[in-house]
């Protein structure tokens, strides 16, 4: 079945025997915050999430790059599963958590680098360095192109140096740099989490909104699925594998929303 429209992927969605789908969090089911340590759970966000949550034909698994602890936040939601840092952090429905890598094994490595990174952006505006344990990120979207380039030219090169290629990868973005171990990647979290809990006859569903999310696109297409891709203006002439192109967390919201409003009069 070819999909390329949201009401096309509605009725696919609504016929299937079991759905799994797999939400990134900033810029696909929320807006971005002014800055990451912006912490505020969105009420339309979570009553959406507990109603699918609820749905015994359903699967929900919220993925971010975010850290666990902030997603616990920001979707207290009982019965879904939370994977954070990219999925290195995995919170199951009963609350059993699984780290898939060794905390002691990374951290030295990047308070390494955190002091370096945090000379290069001293008294300049308009960026925020994000550590999240696992992770180190560069934040320059509210700088000038001249300084985030060249800052973050500079810090990719401090991690060039400093960090084992055989543990960590560097992500980009728009005026966006991270370094993290390489298991923090969705593509391998997605993969890990559908060979850990199988959910035999699922169909997957999987919405996002940047490079991150495009990496794991190719996993749900292997298992049949369909990817749903946020397109923000900077990404605008950017590839995407995804079927179905949505404009904003507002339109995913829309359609989880009528998802459920019709999938509640089919099951009835």
């Amino acid at each position: 079945m070819k999909i390329q429209n949201k009401e096309d992927l509605l009725k696919w969605a609504l016929q299937a025997k079991y759905l799994w789908l797999f939400l990134d969090y900033d810029g696909t089911l929320a807006d971005f915050a002014p800055t990451p340590d912006h912490i505020v759970p969105d009420p339309v966000v979570i009553q959406l999430l507990e109603r699918l949550a609820k749905i015994p034909s359903v699967r929900v698994t919220v993925i971010s790059g975010r850290r666990l602890k902030d997603i616990q936040t920001l979707v207290p939601v009982n019965g879904i599963y939370k994977a954070g840092t990219y999925g290195i952090e995995l919170m199951q429905p009963n609350n059993e958590i699984t780290y898939r890598v060794e905390y002691e094994n990374i951290r030295p490595h990047l308070d390494t680098v955190k002091p370096q990174w945090e000379r290069l952006t001293q008294n300049k505006n308009g960026f925020f360095l994000e550590d999240k344990g696992w992770t180190l990120a560069l934040h320059a979207r509210f700088a000038n192109d001249t300084d985030a380039g060249d800052v973050i030219a500079k810090a990719k090169n401090i991690a060039s140096i400093e960090l084992p290629q055989d543990i960590f990868h560097i992500l980009g973005g728009h005026k966006f740099l991270e370094i993290a171990p390489k298991l923090a990647n969705k593509k391998d979290s997605v993969s890990y989490i559908l060979e850990k809990f199988p959910l035999p006859e699922a169909e997957l569903l999987y919405f996002g909104d940047d490079d991150k999310d495009e990496n794991a696109f190719p996993v749900i297409h292997s298992h049949q699925g369909y990817a749903v891709k946020v397109i923000h203006p900077a990404q605008e002439s950017k590839p995407t594998t995804a079927d179905v192109i949505l404009r904003s967390p507002a339109e995913t919201i829309q359609w989880l929303g009528r998802f459920l409003q019709l999938k509640k009069q089919i099951d009835h």
